[in-house]
């Protein structure tokens, strides 16, 4: 089935967030829709899907105009989504998720639920994808559960089929796994939109790339085209993909885990007795899923978990017990996952959330009161630093774009003396630019002697950042492996399976 989209404008108040975008998807193409987080791509999917009604524009299948009032009529149509999150319910089997909103009936009204098994088999054998319609979906793993949303869209007959960011949870090898159904729907004539921000998959797997910055489409490239010219054309700019590193030159350990479990609110052992250590002037990356232990091993090192034990120590002194503010003092930077939640105050100025870790002494405060005059020197000189597009150091932080907000939490944490760096998804949000600047600051503050604990979903900044690498499964270490390691070794080891041979441990 042939796509296309005419002139297609969203706005949100005074927000354009997508500026009279045309794209066009032939039968049997994978078209790839590439941009960074914010740039349009969800919402212009989100209108093709119904979520979302169209301000200006029109949806054609096969040179017909459509309209749609929500996602019933999309999926009618023949266009069927993969989401980024699974919309799947965790306690259904495969088959009942499957026919869930359009659940078959025998006599009576009953359900049917041997025609959705055979449903979910027949498809299931015609693309290899070995999934068990009898099986709860939350016992599955992920990129099986990823398997079980494409049988549920194609159950439906999608001809058009979106992939919304859909690597963000997955392995390397599961990637690998996905781009092959991808060719292999391709094969059958289906059309296929991936939108990602991974330059790598891009590359591997498209036909067409159409590439969106602030809304509006900047260009189609090739496949063969280089990621350095993908990354220009997503930012507008010439771009350095690769950090210059030289090679660590670690002290003694300075940050030590011991023995270290967590229990979460509801009793469930989320970091399951592990020990390594950070030496100063070395950057240990934790790689892995999300969700298998990495934000509650932040939060004990922070003190932001209540039930934790072992030992965690940082030169010498014992952290465990003390307040986050005290922990603060003692030197440790932190960028949290969640600017949002944790990093940032969004009804204070920049100026204001520049200054919080510093709010109760020199330079900021003397004899109890703001040195405005200081503050604002500090947070104009920031500003220039880290690239900080606002208005000024006025401006409030909630109504900074995210990848900006980022930047002033990062800003905030590199500007002062630290015996420790946490960084959790310190590029989350951010365009290749903005990434390679941070990436640089990184490896500055280990070459400056801190040690730097860095944790990623995206493999490719774990690699580019460590020294070496802690990679977690279920809560627990699989191995501690040096920085050079392959992905696929890394990817195997995310899966749960433990490295053998000198690989073991550096």
């Amino acid at each position: 089935m042939k796509l296309e989209l005419r002139g297609i404008t969203k706005r949100f108040g005074t927000l354009v967030a997508n500026d009279h975008i045309d794209l066009v998807v032939e039968a049997g193409e994978i078209h790839c829709l590439l941009g960074e987080n914010g740039a349009g791509k969800s919402t212009l999917m989100n209108v093709l899907y119904g979520l979302y009604q169209a301000d200006e524009g029109e949806i054609l299948l096969d040179d017909k105009v459509q309209h749609f009032a929500g996602p019933g009529d999309a999926m009618a149509a023949g266009i069927g989504m993969v989401h980024q999150h699974f919309m799947l319910i965790p306690v259904f089997t495969v088959a009942e998720n499957v026919m869930l909103g359009h659940e078959p009936t025998k006599f009576a009204g009953t359900l049917d639920l041997a025609t959705a098994r055979e449903r979910v088999r027949e498809i299931s054998a015609r693309f290899g994808f070995d999934v068990d319609p009898d099986a709860t979906v939350g016992d599955l793993p992920v990129g099986v559960q990823q398997r079980v949303e494409i049988i549920k869209a194609l159950s439906r007959d999608a001809r058009v089929l979106v992939f919304d960011e859909p690597t963000a949870v997955l392995t390397p090898q599961e990637t690998d796994e996905l781009m092959e159904i991808m060719r292999q729907l391709k094969a059958t004539g289906t059309s296929i939109v991936f939108i990602t921000h991974k330059l790598r998959e891009v590359r591997e797997v498209a036909d067409k790339i159409t590439v969106v910055r602030l809304g509006k489409v900047v260009g189609q490239a090739s496949p063969t085209a280089s990621n350095e010219e993908l990354a220009s054309m997503m930012v507008g700019r010439a771009v350095e993909l690769t950090i210059e590193k030289g090679k660590a030159k670690p002290g003694e350990p300075a940050l030590v885990v011991d023995g270290l479990s967590v229990i979460d609110a509801v009793g469930q052992l989320v970091v399951n007795h592990i020990s390594f250590d950070i030496k100063a002037g070395e950057v240990v990356a934790i790689a892995g899923v999300q969700g298998n232990g990495q934000t509650e091993l932040v939060e004990a090192i922070m003190g932001l978990q209540p039930k934790v034990r072992g030992h965690i120590g940082l030169d010498g002194q014992a952290l465990l017990g003390l307040t986050v503010r005290e922990i603060l003092d003692a030197g440790v930077g932190f960028v949290p996952e969640d600017r949002n939640e944790d990093g940032l105050v969004p009804e204070f100025s920049i100026a204001e959330n520049l200054m919080l870790d510093r709010a109760t002494g020199e330079p900021f405060v003397k004899y109890g009161s703001l040195q405005l005059g200081t503050l604002a020197d500090f947070a104009q000189e920031k500003l220039r630093e880290f690239d900080i597009r606002a208005q000024g150091i006025g401006t409030l932080a909630g109504k900074l774009s995210g990848g900006n907000q980022q930047k002033v939490v990062l800003a905030r944490e590199l500007s002062r003396e630290l015996h420790l760096l946490v960084a959790a998804q310190p590029t989350r949000g951010l365009d290749v630019g903005s990434v390679e600047f941070v990436h640089t600051r990184i490896v500055e503050a280990r070459d400056a002697g801190v040690p730097v604990l860095v944790v990623s979903t995206e493999l490719d900044e774990v690699v580019a950042l460590a020294d070496r690498i802690v990679v977690m499964y279920r809560g627990g270490i699989v191995g501690i492996v040096p920085g050079d390691t392959s992905r696929d070794v890394l990817g195997l080891m995310m899966a749960g399976e433990a490295p053998t041979g000198s690989g073991k441990a550096a």
